[in-house]
């Protein structure tokens, strides 16, 4: 069920607030383009400056416009479990089919802190939950051990893994086998984290190339690893590109651009891009024919 380009999808702001109309017409771009699942409210969704309110209307309104089309995948993590049981339990209760819960940051618990905070939200939230391991954002690595261990728990059914590191996501592989999904959280490392086992990436740069994104993806799932192989270094690039500062500064200056956004705003303490920066990304985006 979860495997493929899913878009880690923006939070498109206007004037400080969630601007509802874009969003939804971002979802229609992303599904009329193949995206395989929609992940709201994850880092790159700005869910670190989100209300409670805010961010439970993101997933509210991801779930009903997709309407089953796709899967939704709710960014419900938090430093504060019993805040990830609230978040989780309301993911469940609005229709999302499953919860990506990134490591407790500011906290740095210890590996047995990590297991027991994971464990507490998936046996109070019945919902299919991916973890997510980005050390360079909350001070912490979810060893491989840590993650074997809760691949153990019914419905933790993956992980997003984003430390770079191929030595820790073969690892990952070996120790918790083929039943348990592994999801690139770094766009340039999809092609390689598949060839070692695998499924697939929750993407940036699929915000504005979706359909090459999913096509690379569904080519190495069907064995078609040449047209992946090609499309992987059509795409890097992006990947690069939508990285010369902060995510998502990047992405959304990208996204309106090509006019899919009327603004790209960010939330303090995120700025916009320099003009430097800006000229790069531009440069990428032409290269690519996206504008």
């Amino acid at each position: 069920m979860f495997e493929g380009a899913y878009v880690a999808i923006v939070t498109p702001f206007q004037n400080g607030r969630i601007d509802e109309p874009a969003l939804r017409d971002l979802i229609e771009f992303q599904i009329e383009n193949g995206t395989h699942g929609i992940v709201p409210c994850g880092t790159t969704g700005e869910s670190a400056t989100l209300s409670h309110e805010e961010h439970e209307r993101v997933v509210e309104i991801t779930v009903d416009q997709v309407k089953k089309r796709v899967p939704v995948i709710a960014g419900t993590g938090s430093n504060n479990t019993t805040e990830a049981i609230r978040l989780t339990k309301h993911a469940k209760e609005c229709g999302a089919d499953a919860a990506l819960m990134i490591a407790p940051y500011y906290n740095k618990p210890t590996q047995e802190g990590l297991y027991q905070h994971f464990k507490q939200v998936a046996e109070t939230v019945d919902l299919p939950i991916i973890v997510y391991n980005i050390p360079g954002r909350t001070a912490v690595n979810m060893e491989p051990e840590t993650i074997a261990r809760l691949a153990h728990i019914p419905n933790i059914v993956g992980v997003k893994e984003a430390t770079g590191s191929m030595k820790q996501i073969t690892e990952i592989v070996r120790l918790c086998g083929d039943d348990f999904t592994v999801l690139s959280g770094e766009d340039y490392i999809t092609f390689p984290l598949m060839c070692v086992g695998g499924k697939g990436v929750i993407s940036v740069v699929s915000n504005i190339a979706p359909r090459d994104m999913a096509d690379m993806c569904t080519h190495f799932l069907n064995g078609r690893f040449q047209q992946a192989y090609a499309l992987y270094y059509k795409l890097l690039p992006l990947c690069h590109a939508m990285f010369v500062e902060t995510n998502p500064a990047p992405v959304k200056a990208a996204l309106k651009m090509m006019g899919k956004i009327q603004s790209d705003e960010v939330r303090l303490p995120l700025v916009g891009l320099t003009e430097a920066n800006r000229a790069k990304v531009a440069h990428a985006l032409r290269d690519y024919g996206l504008i």
